[in-house]
């Protein structure tokens, strides 16, 4: 065969591909139909990992690396997962023609709210500053009113702050959640909203405005006085595969001061210090390595988020100074062993962040 032939093979091979997974994502929806009928999870870990298995397994057989067999099939696994939880979430959505109300809509978490209502069946109105006034949209929150089932506040934490203690004074009286990153710099606008007998709780969504498939993400839950409001939160996140995990205010954010706090200012560490080092990105892109590379992708994440969103999160965090301090004096200690030619200090260095990570699962 010539080049011609041989690539009108392979089309029409990469055309058969698309239709038996056309075929595979039909009998994924009618094993998701089936599992919503008899109560069934959505996600079934054994499941899973026979089929990786055997993906492995047949892969050896006909000369396929295993490697890419079983991440051609995690792929399948995630997309039909994200089919089978969007259709339980609308099959079993708390809307019923309720209404919600998502102050900061516009934004990109709050734009994720307001497609997760809508899926669920709600009236979902948006208050945002960047919106026009309409029939569904009002620019200033106020406007909005309060006659809602649901209010949530998708703004910055400052701006948050001061919403929960406008809305106290206005006593709405359906449900009212943040999902701000951090919660001690909003103690005195969710005390406010307890003391007027509010239904208020507090919601962190640990995961970002693209995701779609709620399976191994976590979302916090923040009681804070009112218990009752907490449980109606999570039962509008029940009909998904989320991780829902409970805190206080205070563990809450004496912990994200780590998770989030600590890995943005390392991130943000990295790419200053390349930035100030003179030696020109194309250069070292040309030498880059596997650690390298890994750091540099998640370093371009971070630099493209929000810089107010991100001095909010190192500023506001009553806890946020420790890892900051913990971090400089953790580069402290690298650079005086490499200084003072430590090899036993630096080995040591690794094999106590090695016992550490071990811990983690």
């Amino acid at each position: 065969m010539n080049l011609d032939e041989l690539r009108n093979r392979l089309t029409s091979l990469d055309k058969k591909i698309i239709e038996i997974i056309g075929e595979r994502q039909s009998i994924v929806s009618e094993i998701g139909k089936y599992k919503q009928q008899v109560g069934r999870a959505t996600r079934d870990y054994e499941r899973e990992s026979a089929v990786l298995n055997m993906a492995k397994n047949n892969a050896i057989k006909v000369g396929i690396d295993p490697k890419l067999a079983e991440e051609v099939l995690q792929l399948l696994i995630r997309s039909s997962l994200t089919n089978q939880e969007r259709a339980r979430v609308q099959a079993e959505g708390k809307g019923d023609g309720r209404k919600v109300l998502v102050i900061g809509g516009a934004g990109k978490m709050g734009r994720w709210f307001v497609d997760f209502f809508n899926s669920q069946g709600f009236i979902t109105f948006i208050a945002d500053k960047n919106l026009e006034n309409d029939a569904q949209s009002f620019s200033d929150w106020r406007d909005a009113g309060i006659d809602y089932d649901v209010i949530v506040i998708a703004t910055p934490i400052e701006v948050s702050a001061s919403i929960l203690i406008e809305l106290a004074e206005m006593n709405p009286a359906g449900l009212i959640f943040d999902i701000g990153s951090l919660k001690t710099p909003l103690r005195d606008g969710l005390n406010a909203m307890i003391e007027s007998n509010c239904l208020i709780t507090s919601i962190h969504p640990m995961f970002g405005p693209g995701t779609e498939l709620l399976s191994g993400r976590h979302l916090i839950f923040v009681d804070v006085g009112n218990k009752t409001a907490t449980e109606k939160a999570k039962e509008l996140f029940g009909s998904t595969m989320v991780k829902q995990l409970d805190m206080d205010i205070d563990n809450h954010d004496r912990l994200i001061a780590y998770v989030l706090g600590l890995s943005h200012a390392l991130n943000i560490a990295f790419f200053t210090a390349l930035a100030d080092s003179g030696e020109a990105a194309p250069k070292l892109a040309k030498l880059s390595s596997t650690t390298f590379d890994a750091q540099l992708i998640v370093s371009e994440a971070v630099a493209s988020d929000s810089p107010e969103l991100y001095f909010e999160i190192q500023k506001l965090n009553e806890y946020g100074i420790e890892p900051l301090n913990a971090l400089c004096a953790s580069a402290n200690q690298i650079r005086d062993v490499v200084i003072n030619n430590d090899k036993k200090g630096f080995v040591e260095l690794m094999e106590k962040g090695k016992e550490y990570l071990a811990t983690r699962t």
